[in-house]
């Protein structure tokens, strides 16, 4: 272990290495080029061993933006359906499809504002 990295538990159990602040400036350049070669791995820093931020690609960050501001998940849901409608491909189980979406199949649905199907 490098003296500069520090091991931190997350309360999940996962544990993830913090790197000094100083020497996550220095590592900015070598992480663009793992970011262009498809390594998207994050860069998580901070002092005293603390994770206090995180150097993550672009793309990653629009998609994390994108799903924090859409408050009932609509716009994330509509671009992954646009996306699997664009490149057909194998059947998927709906189990895989609901859990990528977030959603939980065996969860009630509230359908108490839809007109009575009497």
């Amino acid at each position: 272990m490098d003296a500069d990295e520090t091991p931190y538990l997350l309360a999940d159990g996962e544990r993830v290495w913090v790197i000094k602040t100083s020497t996550a400036a220095g590592l900015l350049p070598q992480m663009l080029e793992r970011f262009r070669a498809g390594e998207p791995e994050p860069l998580i820093f901070g002092d005293a061993g603390q994770p206090e931020a995180v150097v993550i690609p672009f793309d990653v960050w629009r998609r994390l933006d994108a799903l924090a501001t859409d408050e009932n998940g609509f716009d994330a849901t509509y671009a992954v359906a646009r996306e699997r409608l664009a490149s057909p491909g194998r059947s998927i189980p709906i189990e895989d499809v609901a859990a990528e979406l977030g959603l939980n199949l065996d969860e009630p649905v509230d359908d108490s504002d839809l007109p009575n199907k009497q």
